[in-house]
């Protein structure tokens, strides 16, 4: 009886895993290839295949016309295939192209004007970012955010913040000129900030001081186990509960605050990409699906307002890495059309076979890199 009970509390585990990751993973890669659909055919090219997930087919049926919409068995991605496509990384069919009627060569993908190749290829980023805006914007104007005044309640010894003169009391206004409505706000500039020297503008007493603070750099555990190098000042909070209100947003200044949230985490992105590449963050945080999987489950233990907004994130990240110019990706496609632009002409058909692969070989290996990390993150909290 115990073997069994654990064998089903295994499955149970592991179906709790996989459900919000299939999830997580379907609605964001839905969203990108329904981007590069749809200007495809506004723009009056043939899809031939529009795929979630790869390899065979578990189901699938055809529109009125001619697309193939299935359901594949590796659901790590997806795909469109457009009319003139040699594979499913849209690489043009040289032979089919060249014996097609020029009726048929009218709907296919890589006999349209470079413009409308370029819409097509970044409908799919763009329609992942417009995705998180709209969750954003969906929950700031429905649950909205409970919001705690970014006030000092304790400041730890020896830390930064008492190196800056902080005091119990303390009201945080601004930091480098933004403006401080919450404890959150602070806390994700400071997190983000470790090591650079920040101007803070407090209300003490009814005063306005100026303070500058320096992060510290500190290594942490998340909810969830993950490990994260982030800057802390040392305060700390304790709001009581007339302290923390809820702000529900009106529709537009919820996209608004949608479109902000967006641009923060491409920003931070950005920032941790940036850093990688110069030494001063480091790799360990790039996951993979295996991290994926496993945060999809715990966050949807807290609810399916946590889980759309993982969603959220996941679909930035999505459309942010397809934008890399690594070929085989969206940014790879987009950077052979800026050349093409540049030079009057596409590039030869060797040049783009042997940057495509390049670019599967680069995209195998980030791939591999980021499954080795999920491996070593869960072997280190065994």
């Amino acid at each position: 009886m115990d073997l069994l009970g654990s064998v089903g509390a295994f499955g149970q585990g592991a179906l709790g895993y996989l459900l919000p990751f299939l999830f997580v993973l379907t609605v964001v890669v839905f969203f990108h290839e329904l981007g590069h659909f749809l200007v495809a055919r506004w723009c009056g090219v043939r899809v031939e295949t529009f795929s979630i997930g790869f390899g065979p087919e578990i189901c699938g049926f055809d529109d009125r016309r001619g697309t193939r919409w299935r359901l594949s068995w590796i659901p790590l991605g997806g795909y469109v295939k457009f009319h003139g496509d040699d594979s499913v990384a849209s690489t043009p069919d040289s032979e089919a192209i060249a014996q097609m009627a020029p009726e048929e060569l009218r709907t296919s993908f890589h006999a349209k004007p470079l413009w409308q190749r370029v819409a097509v290829v970044a409908a799919g980023p763009i329609a992942n970012f417009l995705l998180a805006i709209v969750i954003f914007a969906a929950i700031f104007s429905t649950t909205g955010r409970f919001v705690t005044p970014a006030k000092v309640d304790a400041v730890n010894p020896g830390s930064a913040a008492e190196a800056a003169g902080f005091l119990p009391g303390d009201l945080v206004l601004s930091i480098d000129g933004s403006p401080i409505t919450s404890f959150a706000d602070m806390q994700r500039i400071v997190s983000t900030n470790p090591g650079v020297a920040l101007e803070f503008v407090v209300e003490r007493n009814g005063t306005e001081i100026r303070l500058t603070a320096i992060p510290e750099l500190r290594q942490v555990e998340d909810r969830f186990g993950n490990s994260q190098r982030i800057g802390l000042l040392g305060i700390q909070r304790s709001a009581q509960p007339d302290e923390v209100s809820q702000v529900r947003y009106s529709v537009p200044a919820a996209i608004w605050e949608g479109t902000k949230e967006t641009w923060f985490v491409i920003d931070r992105t950005v920032s941790y990409l940036v850093g990688v590449i110069v030494g001063r963050e480091a790799a360990d945080q790039l996951g993979g699906p295996i991290r994926i999987a496993e945060m999809s489950g715990e966050v949807a233990k807290l609810g399916i307002l946590a889980l759309l907004n993982l969603t959220a994130v996941l679909s930035i990240s999505i459309g942010f890495l397809n934008l890399l110019p690594i070929p085989m990706l969206d940014g790879g496609h987009l950077l052979f059309y800026a050349i093409e632009a540049l030079r009057g002409r596409p590039l030869s058909e060797r040049a783009m076979d042997i940057g495509f692969r390049v670019g599967l070989a680069l995209v195998l290996m980030l791939m591999l890199f980021a499954t080795w990390n999920d491996i070593v993150n869960l072997a280190g909290r065994s």
